[in-house]
């Protein structure tokens, strides 16, 4: 049996970047192997035609992959890391486990093992995410821009050089979407308290949410010039963002929040 890609843990988000990497071509299916304990997720990922393994001891002595990639929980990092140690001469290895810094990876495949750390978030399940990466020295030009290739078929991609700033990405990007989440639901409730229906209210909510993300992604403006496109003098749109925007209120909160949630990552990381 012979991979150039081993997934190792093949949960929601593994298995639908799993599927992204397969339609764009960039792997094969032939060339895959998934090492996923739990029976369902391992028959639900053999039928995307890889190669679905209980655990590593079934992958061939001879074996040579060209990427590891672990889709784990951070808490069980330590006990299955060490099983892929006798492919560091052939690997680079890809780790999408919140909050494990590289020098964990060191420490369990050797201080010479390429690594590199990426934090996702869960719109990457459908082809939307950001993906944010950090590599040690050992990882190659090639390695690299093959690693940033697969993970542009789950949205964008974007790199940084410090990995002590992973903290803030996980903050911003990370979380990020439950922020967003939590703001569709503030909105919809204040549009029922308005009078509207509760489903047209969350269906307002959403695409406006949806709508302007779009804009703002696709239309080349930077977002404060859309914002003031779309705000009348003395306007409605004036009046509420005289609310959000007074005193840097909306400001101070998110930038509250965000640091609040860079501590935490930091915190967790010891």
């Amino acid at each position: 049996m012979s991979a150039k890609l081993v997934l190792v843990g093949c949960g929601n988000m593994g298995y639908a970047m799993l599927e992204g990497w397969l339609k764009s071509g960039l792997i094969r299916a032939a060339e895959t192997i998934v090492v996923e304990p739990a029976e369902t997720l391992r028959e639900r990922a053999a039928q995307l035609g890889v190669n679905a393994l209980a655990n590593s001891g079934d992958i061939a002595a001879g074996a040579a992959p060209q990427l590891i990639i672990f889709a784990v929980k951070p808490q069980v990092i330590l006990d299955i890391v060490p099983e892929y140690a006798r492919f560091t001469s052939s690997a680079t290895y890809l780790s999408v486990a919140a909050g494990t810094p590289i020098a964990a990876f060191e420490k369990l495949l050797g201080d010479d093992a390429p690594v590199i750390r990426c934090m996702p978030n869960t719109p990457a399940a459908i082809g939307k995410g950001m993906m944010v990466t950090v590599a040690n020295g050992n990882v190659s030009q090639d390695a690299a821009a093959f690693v940033r290739e697969l993970l542009a078929t789950n949205g964008e991609v974007a790199s940084v050089d410090d990995e002590a700033l992973m903290d803030a990405v996980t903050a911003v990007s990370g979380s990020g979407p439950a922020y967003v989440f939590h703001f569709i639901e503030c909105l919809t409730a204040a549009g029922e308290a308005a009078g509207l229906a509760s489903e047209t209210a969350k269906l307002l909510a959403m695409q406006t949410v949806f709508g302007a993300a779009s804009l703002a992604a696709t239309s080349g403006t930077e977002p404060g010039e859309l914002r003031r496109q779309v705000t009348s003098p003395n306007g409605t749109t004036a009046a509420a963002l005289d609310v959000l925007m007074g005193d840097d209120r909306l400001k101070k909160l998110v930038a509250e929040a965000v640091d609040a949630a860079r501590l935490r990552s930091i915190e967790l990381g010891k």
